[in-house]
C-alpha cells in the first residue's frame, strides 16, 4: 500500500505556481507537503496531478493506495484518520473527497468524481484546504513552528560559534555544514530552523521564526524578519520579512521584499523593492487566474511571482502584483498589477527561444540545466498563451 497526494479540480485557484508543478510540491515551513507526509508516515509518497506535469514525477504499481487531497493541510487529526481507513473507505467534507483507500486504477482516478470511487462509509471531517496563492505567506508562521518542533524532534542542533548573538537558543537548530559567524538570531518571536550547507554572512540579523533551506546564502548585514522561509539554493539579502521562496530564487540585494510567495527560479535584481500595504491602509486585493477575478487578500499583500520570472535593477513593485511564470519584468515607476507568463518587458512578448536560453543561463549558475520535462511543460504553457491571444 502507498500513498498518493492528487490535485482536486481547483488547483488552477494556485496559478502561477499550478502551471509548473503539482500542489504537492509547494513548499511552507521546513518542508513541501510531500516531503511532510514522507516524515510522517516514514515512507515514500506519490503525486497524481495534470497529465502534463505527470512527467514530473513518479507514478505508483497497481494496488491498494491511500488517495489524499494534497491541499488539505496535514494535521496529527488527519493523519490517525487516514491510516485507520479500510479498503473502500473515504474521508470528506463539505468540498469533497479528503482521503480515501482505494485499489481502483491509477489511470481512471478522476478528480471530478473522486468520491464515486468509494462505496462504503464517508466520513465528514473538519479540514483547511490550502486554495489561494497568498495563503502561503499568511500561513507560514503556523508551519514553521508545527514543523520546527516536528523536525527536530529527538535531534541535536549543531554547535553554534560564540560569535554569534543568541536569544532563545532552545528555539535555534542548525544542521550540518553550515556556516555561521557574528549574526544575531533572535527566536523570541518563533523557531529558528537553518539547513544543511546554508551560510549567513557576518552581520546577518535574523527575527523568527524563520526556515533557511538547505546551501542557501544570507548576504552580509542582511535583515530578515519572520515568518519568512528561503528554500534551498536561494540567497537572500536586503530586508526580507514574512515571504516563502519555493527556492533556487535570488533577492540578494537591498531592497525591500515583504508578505510575498516567490516560485523557483527567480531573481530580483539590485534596489528592487515591493510594497505590501496600500496608501490608503484599505485591503489588498489580488488577481487570482483561476477565478477570473480579484480576492480580498487582506490589508497585507505584496507580490506573488511564478517560475522563472526576473525583475530588473530598481524595479517598483506594486502592492498585491501577480508576475505570471517565464518574464522579464523591466518599465519605467510604478510596475502593473498583473503581468501575464512570458512577458517581456511590459508590452510585449518573450520569444520561447530566447526565455529558455535565458532560463539555461541561470541555472548554470546554480549548476543545473533545463530538463527535457521543464521544456516540454514550458512549450505547452507557452503555446496555451499564444492561442489565448489570438
Amino acid at each position: 500500500m502507498g500513498i498518493v497526494l492528487f490535485d482536486n479540480k481547483n488547483r488552477r485557484l494556485l496559478n502561477p505556481f499550478a502551471k509548473t508543478r503539482a500542489i504537492a510540491s509547494l513548499r511552507m515551513g521546513i518542508a513541501t507537503t510531500k516531503e511532510r507526509w514522507e516524515k510522517v508516515t516514514g515512507t515514500k509518497v506519490f503525486i497524481h496531478t495534470e497529465s502534463y506535469l505527470m512527467p514530473l514525477y513518479e507514478t505508483i504499481e497497481p494496488g491498494s493506495h491511500i488517495w489524499i487531497d494534497s491541499s488539505v493541510l496535514l494535521t496529527q487529526e488527519l493523519f490517525r484518520a487516514v491510516i485507520e481507513l479500510k479498503k473502500g473507505e473515504a474521508l470528506a467534507d463539505k468540498d469533497g473527497l479528503v482521503a480515501g483507500n482505494s485499489d481502483e486504477p491509477w489511470e481512471t482516478f478522476d478528480v471530478q468524481r473522486t468520491l464515486a470511487w468509494f462505496k462504503h462509509s464517508i466520513v465528514a471531517i473538519k479540514t483547511i484546504r490550502l486554495q489561494l496563492p497568498y495563503q502561503m505567506f499568511l500561513w507560514n508562521e503556523w508551519f514553521i513552528k508545527s514543523d520546527f518542533t516536528f523536525f527536530t524532534n529527538n535531534r541535536v542542533s549543531q554547535y553554534i560559534s560564540s560569535t554569534n548573538t543568541l536569544i532563545n537558543p532552545e528555539n535555534i537548530f542548525v544542521e550540518e555544514g553550515v556556516t555561521l559567524e557574528y549574526c544575531t538570531l533572535n527566536a523570541t518571536t518563533g523557531p529558528i530552523f537553518i539547513g544543511k550547507g546554508a551560510t549567513l554572512m557576518e552581520g546577518c540579523m535574523v527575527r523568527g521564526p524563520f526556515v533557511m533551506g538547505n546551501n542557501s546564502l544570507l548576504k552580509m548585514g542582511s535583515k530578515v524578519y519572520g515568518a519568512t522561509t528561503l528554500g534551498p539554493n536561494c540567497v537572500g539579502g536586503g530586508e526580507i520579512k514574512n515571504v516563502v521562496m519555493l527556492g533556487n530564487s535570488n533577492k540578494a540585494h537591498d531592497g525591500y521584499l515583504g508578505d510575498s510567495v516567490i516560485g523557483e527560479w527567480c531573481n530580483f535584481g539590485a534596489g528592487s523593492s515591493n510594497s505590501n500595504v496600500k496608501n490608503t491602509g484599505g485591503n489588498v486585493h489580488l488577481w487570482n487566474e483561476g477565478l477570473n477575478t480579484f480576492v480580498d487578500a487582506g490589508q497585507k499583500c505584496g507580490v506573488i511571482m511564478g517560475d522563472y520570472s526576473r525583475a530588473a535593477i530598481n524595479s517598483s513593485i506594486n502592492t498585491g502584483s501577480v508576475i505570471g511564470i517565464c518574464c522579464n519584468v523591466f518599465g519605467e515607476g510604478l510596475l502593473p498589477k498583473v503581468i501575464k507568463d512570458f512577458s517581456w518587458g511590459l508590452k510585449d512578448n518573450y520569444i520561447f527561444e530566447k526565455a529558455l536560453s535565458d532560463i539555461g543561463n541561470w541555472k548554470k549558475m546554480k549548476h543545473q540545466v533545463v530538463s527535457s520535462e521543464e521544456v516540454a511543460i514550458l512549450d505547452r504553457l507557452y503555446k496555451t498563451k499564444v492561442k489565448a491571444t489570438q
